[in-house]
């Protein structure tokens, strides 16, 4: 990976010495370990249970809505940065496994809340441990302090964006 990177850093510095070139090595780096992360590591571990990652992301974000496990489809997308079309696919999918369960909200006679029904929490509480570890795996390269580095540094970066 890193004789990609610094090949691309190498050519683009012959053709445009006078550039920042630097920056798209940073930047290709960055989006290059997006994708293995997500293609050898989340993907693969959602699959095991029989989800996409979407819909782990779905049923993550309703466990740690804490008790009793429910938002609005409208909270949901807002906290997975979703379209609401991308969210109702999902939530078709998972209602369809029995993981979550959409009923009537009490606030709101035409609003509805999704639920995570009780094999849906057995599922994620059974997963999220699963997952830490797996998190664990895919960032051993660097230690502790080098994590809280990298968490410190990409929050600067998205604030920034």
């Amino acid at each position: 990976m890193q004789d990609r990177i610094q090949r691309m850093k190498d050519e683009w510095e012959r053709e445009y010495p006078h550039l920042d070139n630097d920056v798209m090595a940073t930047v290709g780096a960055l989006l290059e370990a997006a994708r293995r992360l997500e293609k050898n590591w989340l993907a693969p571990f959602a699959a095991r249970f029989d989800l996409q990652k979407g819909e782990f992301d779905v049923i993550a974000t309703l466990r740690r809505a804490g008790s009793p496990y429910e938002l609005t489809p409208t909270a949901l997308y807002e906290r997975l940065l979703l379209t609401s079309s991308a969210m109702t696919s999902r939530l078709d999918r998972l209602e369809g496994a029995g993981l979550i369960e959409r009923r009537p909200d009490p606030a709101d006679r035409r609003g509805v809340r999704v639920r995570l029904t009780d094999q849906g929490l057995a599922l994620i509480d059974r997963m999220v441990p699963l997952h830490v570890a797996n998190e664990q795996a895919a960032l051993g390269a660097l230690g502790k302090e080098e994590c809280a580095q990298l968490e410190r540094l990409l929050g600067k970066l998205i604030q920034g964006l």
